[in-house]
């Protein structure tokens, strides 16, 4: 592995490879590593596909460096802005109304149970 890469450091890298879990990035003539796919962007990432592709010049942070496992996790996630979360809308109160109770529509389980129980009762 080359001393010159550094975690934390946000590299440029091309885009050699792209699996189902993320994308190989090359940063440099010997060193590749990988973008997992929760690293493509913000948000959720359903098909890779629809952010990358191979040959893209990809800016990436290094995230970790394992020179036992000579692996190299990298995202393109960190190097971008997060967007800004929209203000939710107010929410409203919940106004109780009197029910009525009636034959039709939605019984609670209880009264359900006993006239099922009524009318199993009747089938024996």
């Amino acid at each position: 592995m080359s001393d010159k890469i550094e975690v934390g450091q946000i590299i440029n890298g091309k885009v050699t490879g792209i699996q189902p879990y993320g994308a190989f990035v090359a940063l440099n003539e010997e060193v590749q590593g990988l973008v997992h796919i929760s690293e493509v962007t913000h948000g959720f990432v359903k098909d890779i596909n629809d952010h990358l592709s191979v040959g893209d010049e990809v800016s990436v942070k290094v995230l970790n460096i394992d020179e036992a496992k000579n692996k190299v996790s990298l995202s393109i996630r960190a190097t971008e802005e997060a967007p800004k979360k929209q203000e939710k809308a107010p929410v409203k109160k919940q106004v109780k109304a009197k029910v009525e109770e009636s034959n039709s529509g939605f019984n609670t389980l209880k009264d359900k149970l006993e006239e099922w129980i009524q009318q199993s009762e009747f089938k024996k």
